[in-house]
């Protein structure tokens, strides 16, 4: 297995003039913006890696290959959907949208397991996990009772947050960066994001423009799953 490194970069110029101004909050305005564009950065990653279908590439410029590209556990929507090879060379094949369900997260989480892995992470857009939340109380969920002696205002938990299957304890865990087409069942302990050495989050200078002094955040960085296996997803969801 492998996988390519991936430059990411933003780049930002603050003017001479906005450096010099005493601004309420910031001591400098370069380091105020060199801060937004890093938190830019990781969200750009964090997208890249998870909602899109990208597979690795030497040529320029070279790309990492997303979650996705490693996944043939789980399961694809009927029809012409169908996993990639796993190896990150390839995409997969969109098939038919289906709701979800909790057969599909148990079959996943199975899979997954029956390979060696023990996916503990299920990491889902806020449109799944409102309807994973929905599908567990409908019968299926177990919830804490708790006596008290003093009288409290009652309180409704809408929320399920850990799913426990018969292959072990998953946390659903919402991200802002995901689509709501697909779910992914992660065992922490194999998966990773390296970068290379002097090349994590790199400030450079760039050609001064003017009065303005041009810079870039950048980052060389590459998803490293070191068994492919050990996670499940579930994609061609519907949404609902």
């Amino acid at each position: 297995m492998g996988n390519y490194h991936q430059i990411s970069k933003k780049v930002f110029a603050t003017s001479g003039t906005l450096d010099a101004v005493d601004t309420a909050g910031r001591e400098r305005e370069h380091n105020y913006q060199k801060v937004l564009k890093g938190l830019e950065l990781r969200r750009d990653i964090e997208k890249m890696i998870g909602d899109t279908d990208v597979a690795r590439s030497a040529s320029d410029p070279r790309k990492s290959a997303s979650l996705s590209c490693w996944m043939t556990n789980g399961s694809v929507g009927a029809g012409d959907g169908a996993f990639g090879t796993g190896d990150g060379t390839d995409t997969i094949t969109g098939g038919t949208d289906r709701a979800l369900t909790l057969a599909l997260i148990e079959d996943a989480q199975q899979d997954a397991w029956t390979d060696g892995g023990n996916p503990r992470m299920m990491v889902m857009s806020a449109t799944n996990k409102a309807n994973f939340s929905d599908l567990s109380a409908t019968g299926n969920l177990v919830s804490n009772d708790v006596n008290m002696t003093a009288a409290k205002e009652t309180t409704y938990v809408g929320s399920t947050s850990v799913f426990l299957g018969d292959f072990g304890t998953v946390e659903a865990t919402p991200s802002r960066f995901m689509g709501n087409d697909r779910i992914f069942l992660i065992d922490p302990d194999f998966v990773s994001l390296c970068t290379l050495n002097g090349r994590n989050f790199l400030e450079e200078d760039l050609a001064k423009t003017g009065d303005a002094t041009d810079s870039h955040i950048l980052c060389e960085w590459a998803l490293k799953p070191t068994a492919p296996k050990a996670h499940a997803a579930i994609f061609d969801l519907s949404g609902s």
